[in-house]
């Protein structure tokens, strides 16, 4: 019977240091910066690892076409590839933080949180 409180206790500490680990995951994702492109590189938009925009850079050449057609539609392209970027950015860096754990179908849990 006491032997298995080791076990518990074990489990009760890893789990207080994944909760850690995300909150510091969390942290440097708000920090972390992705970059999406569309039109090949004429629209460039930054993202945080959280998908938020933080950025749109238009190429001068595009903006001298004066295609504003072209443009509205190239920028969703470049913020999507930017978002996606982040989400495949905070995948990874889940399956780091879960990776020591035991547990079946934790990543796939903890990665709903994600979506």
């Amino acid at each position: 019977m006491f032997k298995n409180l080791g076990n518990i206790a074990s489990m009760m500490q890893q789990a207080q240091q994944v909760g850690q680990d995300m909150k510091a995951m969390q942290e440097e994702l708000r920090n972390k910066r992705v970059k999406g492109t569309a039109g090949a590189g004429l629209v460039e938009a930054i993202c945080t690892g959280h998908g938020q925009l933080v950025s749109i850079t238009i190429d001068p050449k595009l903006i001298a076409d004066g295609d504003k057609d072209l443009i509205e539609e190239l920028i969703p392209q470049a913020v999507n590839d930017a978002q996606a970027k982040g989400k495949e950015l905070h995948q990874e860096m889940m399956q780091s933080v879960t990776s020591g754990l035991n547990v079946p179908g934790l990543d796939q849990a903890l990665a709903q949180f994600g979506q």
